[in-house]
């Protein structure tokens, strides 16, 4: 079952050649046997977890089936799940038992499929490493000295090492592709909006989105069947007519060999400047090339204003960041701090106990650049960096269909290297954000390996609600090649 589809691992059930007992089982115990090394997940409750298998295991038997019925699926520990422990991975929220499903959960559930546990990240989903997290870093099944890539590094490394079939994720700057590229994996962020964000905890409103971290375009787009739907609960959710992301997982052309003729690929020249290791470049060149074999047009196309979009970026993200973690007071949940004299200083000492330092260098930035004399110095001229930036990418689609480039600057670097440098650490999302800001559909596939045998990562952004052509594209693309397909040794 290791290296099944989820399509396969799906008829495998409606044949009743496995149970989802049984296949939950198997993964349940691949957890316990790897885990502890890998540190992927937070919470894992077999109790609750194989009480919905075997009420998968009921519905399957009286035909009432879903694509994702009895799947196994593990969630970043962002989603709120009704009696889970949700942490996002902070010691503010490390005894919150959730009251509640999310949107996304409650979607899975009504699918039927499985919970398998929820996966550790960075704290809040602040960090591009997986170790800011306060239950310790994640490790990469490709090395285990090396970072797996944050915040959803720990649904990266479950699904990498093949102790979950497929995890869902988030992104607000990159934070499901980056962690994709450094582990070998299919990584999709849709259109802002088109997936819920209730019950998802806030970290910058305007930039989060849920997704999904998988071994494939083709698992990608069954999740996103699930996934995405409007939510009146969630103001920015999007009345989207629901489509069958599935559907264009075919040949788009009438000549096999060529199956992606007449797609127009833009390919960012400033993304193969400095700062771009070679050992990235290369691969990502390489895949250039197969998509002109498969029979598309490559096309050169710039985003100038992209080189702002980082500063841009950590403006906007803190400053909404300070604002929703405001809530986090050790008053009503959450830590609270053991000694205080009175309520001022209960809330300063519980927040002070309760956040790591990436989270509570986040919040200073965004109280900052929301203060008086600094909001139109800095937020409103990020925001008006976050318009251009928009604008440079409808320039690009009136040339091209899809955008394409490196995911990440360099494959995954070693546990600690980056943690005292907060800059260099940004500079991990400098392909992904731009994305974010301009709220466009995008997703990471394997296109090769690097220095070390280390994963990298081809980067591709959609137009808006252009998630399907993106699936296919990328679906074609592994048809013909194998990257996807590659495990770390001893998977």
């Amino acid at each position: 079952m290791l290296n099944l589809s989820l399509k396969q691992l799906s008829d495998s059930l409606a044949a009743k050649q496995v149970s989802s007992v049984e296949m939950t089982r198997f993964f349940l115990d691949r957890i316990a046997k790897h885990n502890d090394e890998l540190n992927a997940f937070i919470t894992v409750d077999e109790e609750k977890t194989l009480a919905q298998a075997a009420a998968a295991d009921a519905r399957i038997a009286k035909g009432d089936v879903a694509p994702l019925t009895g799947i196994p699926v593990a969630h970043k520990d962002i989603f709120c799940a009704r009696g889970w422990l949700t942490t996002c991975a902070s010691k503010m929220l490390s005894n919150f038992i959730a009251p509640y499903d999310a949107h996304v959960i409650s979607r899975f559930n009504d699918a039927g499929a499985v919970m398998l546990g929820k996966t550790n990240m960075d704290e809040f989903a602040m960090g591009s490493s997986n170790e800011t997290s306060f239950y310790g870093p994640v490790k990469n099944p490709w090395d285990m000295t090396r970072v797996p890539g944050g915040s959803s590094g720990g649904s990266a490394a479950a699904v990498a090492a093949r102790i979950a079939p497929v995890a869902t994720a988030t992104d607000t700057g990159g934070s499901i592709r980056q962690p994709a590229a450094l582990t070998g994996l299919t990584g999709l962020k849709p259109t802002y909006g088109l997936v819920s964000r209730y019950g998802m905890i806030a970290f910058a409103s305007s930039l989060d989105q849920g997704g999904v971290l998988s071994k494939s375009a083709e698992d990608a787009a069954l999740v996103l069947n699930v996934m995405a739907g409007f939510d009146a609960r969630d103001s920015t959710s999007i009345e989207h007519a629901p489509e069958d992301y599935t559907r264009d997982l075919r040949s788009t052309s009438a000549d096999p060999a060529q199956p992606l003729a007449g797609l127009r690929v833009g390919v960012v020249k400033e993304h193969f400047g400095a700062g771009l290791s070679a050992d990235v470049g290369g691969p990502v060149q390489a895949a250039l090339e197969q998509f002109r074999k498969l029979g598309a047009t490559l096309v050169d196309v710039s985003t100038p204003s992209a080189k702002l979009a980082v500063p841009a970026y950590y403006v906007i993200a803190p400053a909404e960041a300070s604002s929703n973690l405001s809530r986090f007071d050790g008053a009503r949940y959450g830590h609270r701090a053991a000694d205080y004299r009175d309520l001022a200083e209960m809330y300063s000492k519980s927040r002070a106990e309760g956040f790591g330092s990436e989270v509570k260098r986040r919040i200073l930035i965004g109280a900052y650049v929301l203060s008086h004399g600094y909001y139109d110095a800095y937020y409103v001229k990020a925001q008006k960096i976050r318009r251009l930036i928009a604008n440079d990418f409808a320039a690009a689609f009136a040339q091209c269909d899809i955008v394409v480039g490196p995911t990440s600057p360099t494959v995954a670097f070693p546990l600690g290297a980056k943690a005292s440098d907060p800059v260099q650490m940004y500079l991990n999302d400098i392909y992904t954000i731009p994305a974010n800001l301009a709220g466009l559909p995008a997703m990471s596939i394997p296109c090769g390996f690097g220095e070390h045998g280390l994963p990298v990562g081809l980067h591709m952004v959609g137009n808006y609600f252009a998630e399907a052509q993106m699936l296919n594209i990328a679906h074609q693309y592994q048809l013909a090649t194998d990257w996807h397909a590659r495990a770390p040794e001893g998977v």
